[in-house]
């Protein structure tokens, strides 16, 4: 390996010093939406980016090119099985190679500060050490896959609200115990080969530019060697960026490095020697992918071939967490009569919006689910119950489409059928059509309703529209963004649209959008969407009816969710209630049978107002594409439900310690220091609704001797051998989770975990390396990690107020 790295850096000096200063510089600047430029006369290969946590985009990002699309960070941390996410990470490395993809970038590390954090389904955890363990598997199996990860958002990027241009206020014993910690595990263990530099400033310096957390820190503490990219446009001063540690700024063709780069130089801003130290980064990243002539890449032999949807079904099983359990309704075994309910169960939230949102083949949904798995004897009866969305979906059943490109002259470009009204081409075209070629694009084709009566279409999307309907012009004007319009791209304003139709009457229908510009978003793109909705039907009806049908059955199963209105990339949510009727739902359907069994579809904490008066609460997250298949296993007892919450939920929103998300004069001040999550609810006096590690299976455990043996050699603590016992009549895991406390935080934090399986009756024993740092604090005057005592416990069990065994271990005296 040693040698190898030797010969690929002597390839690296000879691209290297065969290039001049324009050159370097144009390869510091994507020249495009997704990729880096090429350079034939040195043997470098275009270097190709692309979105993807969950799934990889690809450049061409559309449905004809689908996705496999696995669970939501949150359920891959819910599993707390690191093997599984490097799994994970292999899967998507197979998917970038076939995409033609060089560079995943994810994964995201950035902490659910806060439960009112908008894009927390793409984070996986509020504690560092939990998000580092589950973020360098996933990198290691992305880079075993021959492709580069880029952890983000570094740093600090932890909720959703201007997050363009927020300045973190975070006091230094924060931001390296919780904040940075992450990064600095993933770069420790996994080395990635890319990290993506955030929008948000810290401290009064904006990422991009941040020489002490990016060249101090990250590179010469760490050792990171690889490139830094930034987040899409947040690079903003050419010299600031250069100096600051950025080496690439994304995306292109205008970008604050290339030709402004070379300007700079040259007048004597930026240092020649900072240029080539940024290509060399470059350059090194494309020897690594297999993108440099001259030198094999990183990874010559890939892991085996992995089946995406037997993988997606594993993470989507193994992350659902049972919250609660009365007189143990589950499994439900046999049954005569099910009563499934809820929008959801049909039409299922299998990933969250923005950058993390791709196109799958397809998607299990909980009514598809329990129908493959469920015997003749017994009945399934579905109904909707109430409909949370607030938006209208995408035009889909009983439409007949395509979309057409046109350029100048109504010259046909183009021509696709379109599986839904949806249009997100973001950074390229279809069909390799260029920026300022593509003039219009018409959504075209019949429907066919299934109802007599009004029904609604709604445009969603900024610009100029004109809609008709057989003969007759239902919208012909330009829809006009209110507020931030880089959000409004994120969030298009609906214009919604009332019409009589005839059932089997079927009409012509064509939505033509003329193509707009935004100065603000310096990329190509068309996003748009003709929207449909069936004739209204009284929602009290719709609740009666599944109250019915509850009270009819033998056991309720209702599912509740979030809407990409609510949570979702772009912005924050100012609630965690549930939207629409839902939570009265719940709670009709509870008092109509008391065998009622809740499904929680979101990506991150709802309050549950309802929850001591139903039966079961089972969470599935965001569980991508074979999620209602997964939550049918572990309904039935086909499969248990293991996971275990890696985030702490509230009963009430009110009585969440870290609320404030929504910068003052700009500015966000972390001025709750190092509580957040659970750290924070120890020092309350109000419990939360579940605690951080909390979920239960269809078995039980024994937790019979702990015992610590030091180790300093070994650069850790020492090893806490752990052993338990099934207690129960089923196979089941058990994540053992050690926490440690000391006389001056009496508080505790996570300090080791593991994942264990043992058959009824049996013991499973594993030895669990507690890391120094476990038992190290920040100082803020000596700038380094201490050790503040000698007197520690290791507190094991269930979750961090679930504790069942207390090691106390003596440690070497404090050092600095």
């Amino acid at each position: 390996m040693a040698n190898h790295r030797a010969d690929r850096e002597a390839v690296v000096e000879k691209a290297l010093a065969a290039l001049d200063l324009d050159t370097r510089c144009r390869l510091l600047a994507g020249q495009d939406m997704w990729s880096l430029p090429a350079v034939a006369d040195i043997g470098l290969a275009s270097v190709v980016m692309s979105d993807g946590p969950i799934g990889v985009r690809g450049v061409h990002w559309g449905p004809e090119d689908p996705s496999i699309t696995l669970p939501s960070p949150t359920a891959l941390a819910a599993t707390w099985d690191p093997p599984l996410a490097r799994k994970a990470g292999q899967l998507l490395a197979q998917e970038a190679r076939r995409k033609g993809v060089h560079v995943l970038l994810a994964p995201t590390l950035n902490l659910h500060r806060s439960p009112l954090g908008g894009r927390h389904f793409e984070c996986y955890s509020e504690d560092p050490l939990l998000t580092g363990a589950i973020g360098a598997a996933y990198v290691t199996g992305v880079q075993e896959g021959g492709v580069a990860a880029t952890p983000k958002h570094f740093v600090a990027n932890d909720s959703e609200t201007d997050r363009f241009t927020v300045d973190v206020r975070v006091s230094q014993r924060a931001l390296h115990e919780l904040y940075l910690a992450p990064f600095e595990t993933v770069v420790e263990q996994a080395e990635p080969w890319a990290l993506m530099a955030a929008y948000n400033s810290v401290n009064g310096v904006t990422m991009t530019e941040h020489n002490a957390l990016q060249n101090e820190i990250l590179r010469a503490r760490w050792g990171f060697d690889g490139v830094i990219v930034s987040d899409w446009t947040a690079a903003r001063n050419t010299v600031g960026a250069a100096v600051g540690g950025l080496d690439i700024a994304m995306p292109g063709p205008q970008s604050v490095f290339g030709r402004a780069l070379a300007e700079a130089v040259r007048a004597g801003h930026v240092p020649a020697e900072t240029v080539e130290r940024m290509t060399r980064h470059v350059l090194r990243l494309a020897a690594r992918v297999g993108a440099l002539a001259g030198t094999p890449p990183e990874v010559v032999t890939l892991p085996a071939t992995i089946n995406g949807d037997a993988l997606a079904h594993e993470i989507a099983q193994r992350s659902i967490v049972l919250l609660r359990n009365e007189n143990d309704v589950l499994p439900l075994g046999k049954v005569g009569r099910i009563a499934l309910i809820g929008q959801t169960a049909d039409q299922p939230r299998a990933l969250g919006g923005g950058s993390a949102q791709v196109f799958p083949s397809h998607t299990v949904a909980p009514l598809d689910g329990l129908r493959a798995v469920l015997d003749a004897d017994t009945e399934l009866v579905y109904a909707v119950g109430a409909d949370p969305r607030v938006k209208i979906p995408a035009a889909k059943e009983g439409f007949e489409l395509r979309v057409q490109l046109y350029g100048s002259g109504d010259r046909l470009l183009g021509e696709h059928p379109l599986p839904e009204a949806a249009i997100e081409w973001i950074g390229e075209f279809p069909d390799g059509i260029a920026v300022g070629e593509l003039h219009r694009v018409v959504v075209t084709g019949t429907f066919t309703p299934r109802a007599t009566g009004t029904h609604t279409l709604a445009i969603t999307g900024i610009g100029p529209f004109r809609l008709t309907v057989g003969d007759a012009i239902c919208f012909d004007d330009r829809i006009v963004p209110q507020g931030d319009p880089l959000a409004a791209f994120l969030r298009p304003p609906e214009m919604p649209i009332d019409i009589e139709l005839t059932a089997g009457q079927q009409v012509s229908v064509n939505l033509t959008h003329t193509m707009t510009t935004m100065p603000e978003l310096p990329i190509a793109f068309a996003k748009f969407s003709l929207g449909h909705q069936d004739p209204n039907i009284d929602p009290e009806a719709l609740i009666e009816e599944a109250v019915a049908a509850a009270a009819a059955a033998d056991v309720a199963v209702v599912i509740v969710a979030t809407t990409p209105e609510v949570e979702s990339e772009s912005f924050d949510r100012a609630s965690l209630l549930l939207p629409g009727r839902q939570d009265e739902l719940v709670a009709r359907v509870a008092a109509a049978n008391p065998r009622t069994v809740v499904v929680v579809n979101t990506g991150s904490p709802v309050q549950m107002p309802w929850a001591e008066d139903v039966a079961a609460i089972l969470l599935t997250w965001f569980p991508g594409q074979e999620g209602g298949a997964a939550l049918a296993d572990v309904l039935m007892g086909r499969a248990e439900p293991s996971g275990r919450l890696p985030t702490t939920w509230p009963a009430d929103q009110d009585d969440a310690p870290v609320l404030n998300v929504t910068p003052t004069d700009g500015a966000l001040s972390y001025a709750e220091d190092i509580y957040i999550g659970y750290r924070a609810w120890q020092r309350l006096s109000t419990a939360p609704a579940y605690w951080f590690g909390h979920g239960i299976g269809y078995t039980t455990w024994q937790y019979e001797t702990a015992a610590f043996a030091p180790d300093p050699e070994a650069g850790a603590l020492g090893t806490l051998t752990v052993r338990v016992r099934n207690t129960g009549d089923r196979p089941g895991r058990e994540t053992i989770q050690t926490y440690i406390a000391h006389s001056s935080r009496p508080d505790r934090r996570l300090a080791a975990f593991a994942v264990v399986r043992a058959e009824p009756g049996e013991t499973a024993e594993v030895a669990i390396p507690i890391p120094r740092r476990a038992a190290e604090s920040w100082d803020e005057t000596t700038e380094t990690w201490v050790q503040p005592t000698t007197a520690y416990d290791l507190l094991t069990g269930r979750s961090v107020a679930d504790i069942r065994l207390t090691t106390a271990i003596e440690l070497e005296g404090p050092h600095a």
